[in-house]
């Protein structure tokens, strides 16, 4: 609707995961970067927390359909993605199967556990790697957290055979600090918070969305003083800043305002209801008790690290343009058969960004590595 009007291609503050839009704040920088060195290092469990609205399933997207890029005939990625994990713990094992497309006649759990590992074996025999993502996993019971304990006891001698990640809010931290929750919690090997964004952040978060849809104007939309009204509204939060900007942009149209103003910001607000709503953040704190946590200040301010990830998002938001909605995306797939299927028509349209992305992805796992090395003699 207002798209003409601010001289914008496309709509820039939409909810969805849409890596051309995909931001690297500090915060999400360290994330990505643990979540690719966790997964490529096989460390086994992965943790990442963060408050409502800070862009954890962003992150996930993101790394997924990297790590798909990054993934070869000779080193393949299979991927498990539960987005609600509110089952029982055989409807969990039988989602499991179904996601990892593991083909299996028994129904008995002994059945599915013995299909499950050979399945795990044979990936890892081909030199590939076994992922599964949990979304929302504060809402896993204490049932299925030990069952996912159990799962990550597959192994050889050399490496774990199933890569974990749990991304779920900050009260995850705290079931994970129960002591009945200690075998699990040793089994972490990386952990991140995400958190929400300082107002230099949000300056940049909203350029770079504008410039990704189009804008090429000299004069800011959102000048400094709405943006620092903006952060104060949103405290900060990616999705209620996307929200925020999304209205008043619409409102700004409707009054044929080119550049949004205070008056723009409160009339939004209040439609929204952010006056009345008290945003809730918990602080997520980085102490899970786990081994190797990383410092998401620390790495994201690293040179090397942060120019991997750089070359690695600007690949990914260039072939995202090449092939903004592949033919072959329906909305009633998983989210694992859409970045799957979108990363392949990307790949025939741009196979140079295949070598541009696995280099990108070896310096930020080895950079990572070397931090880590170097943090650990500090």
């Amino acid at each position: 609707m207002y798209t003409s009007f601010y001289n914008l291609r496309e709509e820039p503050f939409r909810l969805t995961s849409d890596p051309r839009f995909f931001h690297l704040s500090e915060p999400h920088a360290a994330a990505l970067a643990a979540l690719i060195e966790a997964v490529m290092r096989r460390k086994g469990f992965v943790l990442m927390t963060g408050p409502i609205g800070t862009g954890k399933t962003t992150v996930v997207h993101a790394a997924l359909q990297i790590l798909w890029e990054r993934a070869t005939t000779s080193n393949p990625i299979s991927s498990a993605f539960i987005l609600n994990p509110t089952l029982s713990r055989e409807e969990f094992l039988e989602m499991i199967l179904t996601e990892f497309e593991v083909p299996c006649t028994g129904t008995s759990k002994p059945a599915r556990l013995s299909a499950l590992q050979q399945m795990l074996l044979d990936t890892q025999r081909r030199g590939g790697t076994s992922l599964l993502l949990v979304d929302e996993a504060h809402l896993l019971s204490p049932e299925l957290l030990e069952e996912i304990r159990l799962l990550s006891n597959a192994d050889t001698y050399q490496e774990k055979l199933l890569q974990i990640v749990l991304c779920g809010q900050p009260e995850l931290l705290g079931i994970l600090r129960k002591p009945e929750m200690r075998a699990l919690r040793q089994r972490v090997a990386c952990s991140c918070s995400l958190r929400p964004l300082n107002v230099a952040e949000v300056r940049a978060y909203v350029a770079e969305r504008l410039r990704s849809a189009g804008f090429r104007g000299t004069t800011p939309l959102f000048p400094t003083q709405v943006l620092q009204e903006i952060v104060r509204l949103t405290e900060g939060v990616p999705r209620l800043i996307n929200l925020l900007c999304d209205t008043c942009l619409t409102n700004g149209y409707k009054a044929r305002r080119p550049i949004i103003d205070l008056v723009t910001v409160e009339e939004s607000a209040s439609e929204l209801g952010l006056h009345e709503t008290q945003i809730e953040l918990a602080t997520a704190g980085n102490g899970t008790g786990s081994v190797g946590m990383t410092g998401g200040v620390e790495v994201a301010r690293d040179a090397e690290i942060g120019s991997a990830l750089d070359r690695l998002v600007q690949a990914m938001k260039k072939r995202s343009a090449l092939v903004p909605v592949a033919e072959e995306i329906h909305p009633e797939m998983s989210i694992k058969k859409q970045v799957a299927e979108a990363v392949n028509a990307m790949q025939e349209k741009d196979p140079v960004g295949n070598k541009i992305i696995e280099s990108a992805v070896d310096v930020l796992v080895q950079a990572m590595k070397l931090h880590r090395t170097s943090s650990m003699e500090q």
